[in-house]
């Protein structure tokens, strides 16, 4: 996992380096400071000799001003780092996901993804900048004082060894019962996510079925299971405090007992014992030693908030595409034509039932084809293997005469445009949403597609006609200019192939006709697949297939499939036309 997340700090190298250099020169700067505080009472007040005091003053004042400046480059340092490294982590987190198959996306939800980063990341960034800092400072000032408080008295420094194991157990049992907690936080956190991006795609519907209350509710029992794990968490964290002040209270009370008594019997010598200095100076190194400690813990509580965060986005930056180039892939798609080869397909390698099942298709290079079945009957997912977008787990999806696994997955999915039945517009202007298509289209070009789509005429309509701005979603415009924005959009592309996966659902049956016609007449040797619930959308077409529960049932003409089909000709007759069987 280290190593996974250790490949995000790239050019940042030099700041994550730097920092803990600058942290022990201050550590440094902060043990040798109580030194010279001892002297100047030792040997300047004590002795009452001022040219000593001033030229202890000077010293002290260059060490705090060095310790000052090593704090702020070590803060500057540790700030660029850090937060480069969260940048990073963010750019190799979405470009991973857009690398991803479908398959691979089917193993994450959209709200995870989205707490993955966002809350894991700044919780990531902000345990790297206290590892950068207080993991470094928190061991060199222990180590530092320690040789300091030992060299002033070694008997009363060997108090130290006594606290530092009864608040080092103390520690580590309060973090050990933490971790699980904030595992459980972070899984929480995916499920409120999910909550309120469900509750606000949805918002309408919520509304119109007054489910408001509802709503609520299930907001209200996630936010309180976080808010009652943190509680839980944040009261065992809160002994921490407790625990320091025992003791640092407790070695205070201790070393000053003792150290009194110590200075008493040399005579406040620092040549025979202990001194009044030496004990300021102690009761300091006491001081930092814990804090040391202190700090110690905090860190390793913020390592173990931030350690399932870590886990979670070593999970997504570890996760391998399971659709990938072959060794050399060929980077040309000769035409349009589609053979599917004793095709089985599962969503889950662990599923029970395939989602298609031993299909035999072929598809000249051209034709319009036309691809009929119920809800559920997997016409998406038959389509969906063109593109590559899923793998078939049997047998073998040819275009062009290659193997689809073969090509070059850019190559592949350039020539292979597909309107999905979802239709998803971008914000921006209808442009710049036309230009996914092609990103170098002229406006002549982005024109004619929108003609062929029958988009052009309501975007003339516009104001600002193709500068109109479109809102996230596309939910400033209707149904069907959305389906046919994105048609035109498809268009774009100049592809071998064209699918149109129940893209025209919205639009009324004549515009629908006129969009057939102008695919059939403008880009005849383009080949189309077309999914419908009607039956107009597709009787026109070179051949038809009919799809049921992820089997081929039939293929022909629509003349055809009303004799030979009894499923096509049942759709048929609920459409209103069983009265021209016949005729």
């Amino acid at each position: 996992m280290l190593k996974t997340l250790a490949g995000s700090i790239r050019q940042y190298k030099k700041d994550s380096i730097l920092t803990p250099v600058y942290v022990i020169l201050e550590a440094l700067m902060d043990v040798v400071i109580p030194i010279l505080m001892a002297n100047l009472i030792d040997y300047g007040i004590d002795a009452k000799d001022m040219s000593y005091v001033f030229k202890m003053g000077i010293g002290l004042f260059i060490g705090a001003l060095f310790a000052l400046l090593f704090g702020v480059l070590a803060g500057t340092s540790a700030a660029v780092a850090s937060s480069g490294f969260a940048k990073n982590l963010r750019h190799d987190m979405f470009y991973k996901v857009q690398d991803f198959s479908f398959t691979n996306i089917d193993q994450f939800s959209t709200s995870s993804i989205v707490t993955r980063l966002t809350t894991d990341v700044t919780n990531l960034q902000n345990a790297y900048q206290m590892i950068l800092r207080m993991a470094v400072r928190s061991p060199a000032m222990l180590i530092f004082s320690l040789i300091a408080a030992f060299r002033i008295d070694r008997q009363l420094s060997l108090l130290f060894l006594f606290a530092i194991p009864i608040l080092g157990i103390g520690l580590w049992l309060i973090t050990t019962h933490v971790h699980p907690i904030f595992v459980r936080v972070f899984r929480t956190y995916d499920k409120l996510n999910n909550t309120v991006e469900e509750n606000l795609r949805a918002i309408r519907v919520v509304k119109s079925y007054t489910r408001e209350s509802h709503e609520e509710e299930k907001f209200k029992k996630i936010s309180t299971s976080i808010f009652k794990d943190f509680s839980k968490a944040g009261k065992r964290v809160s002994l921490n405090m407790p625990l320091m002040q025992f003791c640092v209270y407790g070695s205070l009370i201790v070393i000053s007992w003792f150290g009194a008594r110590a200075i008493v019997a040399s005579g406040n010598n620092p040549a025979v014992g202990l001194s009044t200095g030496g004990l300021m100076s102690l009761i300091t190194y006491s001081f930092q030693i814990l804090m040391s400690l202190m700090m110690f813990s905090m860190i390793y509580v913020i390592v173990v908030t931030s350690r399932a965060s870590a886990e979670r986005i070593a999970e997504i930056l570890r996760e391998e595409s399971t659709l990938r180039n072959c060794e050399a892939p060929v980077c040309e798609v000769k035409d349009g034509s589609i053979l599917f080869d004793d095709v089985t397909f599962y969503y889950g390698r662990k599923s029970s039932k395939p989602v298609l099942n031993r299909v035999n298709l072929s598809i000249a290079s051209g034709e319009t084809v036309g691809v009929i079945g119920g809800t559920g009957s997997s016409k998406s997912s038959l389509v969906q293997l063109i593109p590559r977008l899923y793998d078939a787990v049997v047998g073998r999806v040819l275009v062009g005469g290659v193997d689809v696994r073969q090509y070059d997955l850019k190559t592949l999915r350039d020539q292979v445009a597909m309107v999905l039945q979802k239709n998803i517009l971008f914000s921006g202007t209808i442009r710049d949403n036309l230009r996914w298509g092609d990103e170098n289209a002229t406006d002549a070009e982005m024109e004619r597609a929108c003609k062929l789509a029958q988009a052009d005429g309501f975007i003339r309509a516009f104001p600002k006609q193709y500068d109109t701005y479109i809102d996230q979603g596309g939910t400033n415009v209707s149904g069907g200019q959305k389906q046919r924005l994105c048609i035109a959009r498809a268009l774009l592309k100049k592809p071998k192939i064209l699918i149109l996966d129940d893209s025209t659902s919205a639009v009324d049956t004549k515009t629908d006709a006129l969009i057939r016609k102008a695919l059939r007449e403008e880009i005849p040797n383009t080949t189309k697949i077309i999914i419908a619930q009607r039956i107009a959308s597709v009787q026109d077409a070179d051949k038809i297939v009919v799809l049921d529960e992820g089997c081929v049932k039939a293929v022909g003409t629509h003349e055809q499939l009303l004799v030979s089909s009894p499923i096509y000709r049942e759709v048929y007759e609920s459409q209103g036309k069983g009265a021209q069987i016949h005729g």
